[in-house]
């Protein structure tokens, strides 16, 4: 079992930042892959960001070059740190973990960016 909380979402204008973490907690298996989907209202949820354990990134094309997942191992932490925010970003945005064992979602935290 892996526990994810989400936060540092809010409300921000167009063109500014926002920065996301997902702390887990449980049963983290040493070899594992978390990321950050997100899900507009009426549509499907999305990838945004993934990080395996040893830092390999992968991004979505719709958030490359603005955005940057990060993470702290000792903290058992990942972050997303969004920049040049889009009213298009605006989404629930959801932190994910997949081990060998288990797979986990967070509740998810609001991100709204206005025009």
């Amino acid at each position: 079992q892996v526990r994810l909380v989400e936060s540092g979402g809010g409300l921000v204008q167009a063109g500014g930042s926002l920065r996301l973490a997902c702390a887990a907690s449980g049963s983290i298996f040493s070899v594992n892959t978390m990321g950050w989907f997100r899900q507009a209202p009426g549509k499907q949820r999305e990838l945004v960001a993934t990080i395996t354990s040893g830092s390999n990134t992968n991004y979505a094309d719709s958030v490359k070059g603005r955005v940057t997942i990060s993470r702290d191992n000792t903290k058992n932490t990942v972050y997303l740190q969004m920049n040049s925010l889009k009213p298009e970003d605006t989404a629930v945005y959801y932190c994910r973990y997949i081990g060998l064992r288990f797979q986990s979602w967070g509740q998810g935290t609001q991100v709204t960016v206005s025009s």
